[in-house]
This record gives C-alpha cells, sequence and structure tokens, in this order.
C-alpha cells in the first residue's frame, strides 16, 4: 500500500526547522499541501520570525509542491484559529494536525524556576490543545480527521532535568486517549509520536555520535502511518534511528483486599503481586478501571 496524501490538507506546527520540516516535506512530497507553521524563535522559545517556515515553503513550491507559511505561536489561541482559516480559506479543508512545536527550558527540579515549567507547559500542552481546538469542528463537519501529538519518551519513562517537558508530553498522551474516544463517531483519528531525532533541541545534549544515528528523516515514517487514512488511533508508537516500537499504558489485574483496617498493611506486603504483569491489559477507556475493581470486589462477596 502506498500512503499517498493527495488533496489531503496538513498543518505541521514548528516545522521551520528539525523534526517538523521533515513532516512538513514528506507531506507535501506525497500530495499534501501543507501549512508550514514555526515562530522561529530560540529553543527556549524566545524570539520569532516567519522566515524559517518561509524556506520551508519554499522547499515544496520548488519541488511543485503547495505550501503557505505561518508565523503564530501555538499559545495564542487567536493566532491559531487564524491559522486554521489560513488553509479552510485556500484549500477548503483542514484533514491533518501534526502538534509537534515544542520548547525546551531543562534544569533539575529543585533548581527550576515555576517560570520555566509554565512556559514549557503553555507551549507543548496549551499549544496542542489550542491548535486541536481549532481545528476540530472543521473535522467533525467533513466527519475525518488525522490528529498527531508529539509525546515524548521523557513523558513515558521520565528523564533527569525535564519535569516540566515530561509532565506537558505525558499530557498529550492523555489529551489523545479522550479526543479519540470523543473523535471516533466523526472520523477522527488521534495518535501519538514519541520520537528520537538530532534537533536543535537535542543538539547538546547527545554525542555527536549517537546524534549522527538520528537523523529526524528516520522518525517520519511513523508520522505518515499515523495520519493517513488507513491510520489507527489511540496508538502510542515511538521511532528513532530505523526503529519502531509502540508503548501502551497498561493496567494490571491486581488483588481484591477489601476495605478493613488491615489493608494498608496487607497491601503494603502484597504490592509485588498488584503489580505483577501477568494477564495485564490496555484500557479502552478510564472506566476499564472502576469496572474491574467493582468486578473483583463483587466477586469476592458472592
Amino acid at each position: 500500500m502506498v500512503l499517498d496524501f493527495t488533496n489531503r490538507v496538513a498543518i505541521v506546527t514548528g516545522a521551520g526547522g528539525g523534526l517538523g520540516r521533515q513532516h512538513a516535506l514528506a507531506l507535501a512530497r506525497r500530495g499534501a499541501k501543507v501549512i508550514v507553521n514555526d515562530l522561529g524563535g530560540a529553543v527556549d522559545g524566545s524570539g520569532g520570525s516567519v522566515s524559517a517556515a518561509q524556506a520551508v515553503v519554499h522547499e515544496i513550491v520548488e519541488a511543485g509542491g503547495e505550501a503557505l507559511a505561518n508565523g503564530a505561536s501555538v499559545t495564542d489561541f487567536a493566532a491559531v484559529q487564524a491559522m486554521v482559516q489560513q488553509g479552510i480559506d485556500a484549500w477548503g479543508r483542514v484533514d491533518i494536525l501534526v502538534n509537534n512545536a515544542g520548547i525546551l527550558r531543562d534544569k533539575s527540579f529543585a533548581k527550576m524556576e515555576m517560570d520555566d515549567f509554565r512556559r514549557v507547559v503553555e507551549v507543548h500542552l496549551m499549544g496542542a490543545a489550542h491548535c486541536c481546538k481549532a481545528v476540530w469542528p472543521h473535522m467533525q463537519a467533513q466527519k475525518y480527521g488525522r490528529i498527531l501529538m508529539t509525546t515524548s519518551s521523557t513523558g513515558l519513562y521520565g528523564n533527569f532535568g525535564q519535569t516540566n517537558y515530561g509532565a506537558a508530553k505525558l499530557a498529550q498522551v492523555g489529551m489523545m486517549q479522550t479526543l479519540a474516544i470523543e473523535g471516533a463517531k466523526y472520523g477522527i483519528h488521534v495518535n501519538a509520536l514519541a520520537p528520537t531525532a538530532a534537533t536543535r533541541m537535542t543538539e547538546d545534549l547527545l554525542p555527536a555520535e549517537v546524534l549522527a544515528q538520528l537523523q529526524p528523516a528516520s522518525v517520519v515514517p511513523a508520522m505518515l502511518v499515523l495520519t493517513h487514512e488507513s491510520a489507527p488511533t489511540r496508538t502510542i508508537l515511538c521511532a528513532g534511528a530505523g526503529s519502531f516500537e509502540a508503548a501502551n499504558i497498561t493496567l494490571t489485574q491486581g488483588i481484591y483486599l477489601g476495605t478493613g483496617p488491615e489493608v494498608p498493611e496487607e497491601l503494603a506486603d502484597r504490592l509485588a503481586q498488584v503489580c505483577e504483569r501477568d494477564g495485564e491489559q490496555v484500557p479502552q477507556s478510564g472506566s476499564t478501571q472502576g469496572q474491574l475493581e467493582v468486578g473483583k470486589a463483587m466477586a469476592a462477596h458472592r
């Protein structure tokens, strides 16, 4: 199967360089019309210029594609709404949203200023929420949409010095889970990508020989799969250096202990059993937890 995006309209945020640029170029090569969004700021979010986005648009147009530049900050909901309207005005629809924009303000939590925590959450989490909210009514009306969240191994598994980034990235997974449920009847599929790639945001964090293996282009296939019309929904793909994995948030079978006064100590004694992963499941909604717990309680009292 060829992953064809002919006549699809895509918005890629943070697409002036690095991974976002590769996403925009790949979608355009496969026929999509692309809004290339980039604030053009520094890695920490300061500054701004539309020149980076315009350069990517030039690349796309030179190769025979269609693209428009946009310099909106994803933290500005009015500007994001105008960006989506730009796509509607130009091409009549928006089919794909790739939430890629992000910043880093790394420090250990003890040394981190709360302004740096808040700013990272505003860009990654609220930025994604603004973009999703702006495209949502259009996708509902056309009964079709593909939304991709950019999560991270830091959000999924943690990383020293990145409490702000990790919190925002895992929050995007939570947003994906619910938006996928709410979007199902409208043909809106929502997925997440956890990339490992050498970009401006990682160049000072990893050795040169490691960075050489982590070309942003190697992540792009996962983006294409998760935004194509054949895409799954509620899938977290990890990608880097040509490898692909799936991540899941699971629920163990656990044990029933009741509600008596001895339960705290018994839970402490049997915690390893609670955490035993045999028979764990990937819940299809948050209600699964309650159903499992009530089911065990009812079985214990039969």
